[in-house]
């Protein structure tokens, strides 16, 4: 038997989540990294796509399994394809947006992958390189999850190369 030649690597799909919540205005949630990929950088709640999967119920479990969240109102806000060769990732991200049940606060059922969680002020960010990857990418797309539009997405070309 011929040996088969090594599929080329793909990128994964993943699904973040832009969190808000009537109780914290212009706010949205944030944790810190743990583990060895963007270990210390910001994220958002999010995760892998599961086969058959719609993207809103993707965005849904992930934040009731990252924070415990229940969610409402979950649609599309973004989509950001980030590459970063000499970690070998990229990734196609799914940006959803989604609020927060009425009365619902974060917890961190995930210690081992998180921090913990925070509502972040959207206009008083950490900079750019404390970001994890697609959160950095959307950010630099001017998205805004405090309005409808997506202006944001006018003219880009589906690529950010990172390092």
């Amino acid at each position: 038997m011929g040996e088969q030649a090594a599929e080329p690597r793909r990128p994964g799909v993943g699904v973040g989540v832009v969190v808000t919540s009537a109780a914290h205005p212009g706010c949205v949630l944030l944790g810190k990294r743990k583990g060895a990929l963007g270990a210390g950088t910001y994220q958002l709640p999010g995760g892998h796509l599961e086969f058959g999967e719609s993207l809103a119920e993707c965005a849904a479990r992930e934040t009731l399994e990252e924070a415990a969240l229940p969610l409402r109102h979950v649609r599309f806000a973004s989509a950001v394809n980030a590459a970063c060769p000499s970690q070998r990732y990229h990734y196609v991200t799914v940006l959803m947006k989604g609020e927060a049940e009425p009365g619902a606060e974060p917890r961190n059922p995930e210690p081992d992958k998180n921090e913990g969680w925070e509502w972040v002020k959207w206009d008083e960010f950490p900079p750019a390189d404390q970001l994890f990857w697609a959160l950095r990418c959307l950010r630099e797309q001017g998205y805004n999850p405090f309005t409808e539009e997506l202006d944001h997405l006018k003219g880009y070309t589906g690529s950010h190369q990172l390092e």
